[in-house]
C-alpha cells in the first residue's frame, strides 16, 4: 500500500511514517519504479506499535534503541497484561524505569500545583463577590469594552 493508505491504516500521516523511516524506527520501505514507497501490512502494525510505544512516555530515541526488537512482537498492539519471555530485555526495563521516575516527577508537581490553585481557589471564593457583567469586566451587553462592532 502507498504511504497516504499506509498513515492513514496506522492512525497517524505520511510525514510521521517518513520521520519513522529517518530515524531508524522504521525499515526504508520497497519503492515503486516511480519511487513512490509501498508499505506492507507488518510495517503498519509496526507503526502501531510505535505509537502506542509513544503514547506511554517513551521517546523517539527510546524507541529507536529498542527498535531491532519490535519485531519479537506479535500484532500490531503492545500485550495488555504480561510481557512475553521473549521479549524482557534488560534495556527495555531500564528505559521504562527512567520513564515511570519522570512521570511520578510529573505527578509529584502537578500534585503541588494542584493543592497551590485549590488553597488560591479557596481563598479567592470566600472572599470574592458574586460575579456580575462588572466585575467580569463586561458590558451590559455582554461583550467586553472597546471591543463594539468586533466580530466573534
Amino acid at each position: 500500500m502507498r504511504i497516504g493508505d499506509a498513515a492513514a491504516a496506522a492512525g497517524t500521516t505520511p510525514r510521521a511514517l517518513r520521520f519513522y523511516e529517518q530515524r531508524g524506527l522504521l525499515a526504508p520501505p520497497i519503492r515503486t519504479r516511480t519511487g513512490q514507497r509501498t508499505y506492507s501490512n507488518a510495517d503498519v502494525g509496526r507503526v502501531k506499535i510505535i505509537r502506542e510505544l509513544l503514547s506511554l512516555g517513551l521517546t523517539v530515541d527510546d524507541i529507536a534503541t529498542l527498535s531491532a526488537h519490535l519485531h519479537l512482537l506479535d500484532g500490531d498492539t503492545l500485550p495488555e497484561h504480561t510481557v512475553p519471555d521473549h521479549i524482557r530485555l534488560p534495556q527495555a526495563s531500564e528505559m521504562f524505569r527512567r520513564r515511570l521516575e519522570i512521570i511520578d516527577e510529573h505527578i509529584a508537581r502537578l500534585t503541588r500545583l494542584r493543592q497551590l490553585l485549590s488553597v488560591c481557589h479557596a481563598q479567592l471564593a470566600e472572599k470574592a463577590p458574586p460575579a456580575t457583567a462588572d466585575t467580569l469586566g463586561r458590558n451590559s451587553d455582554g461583550r467586553a469594552p472597546g471591543r463594539a462592532g468586533a466580530i466573534r
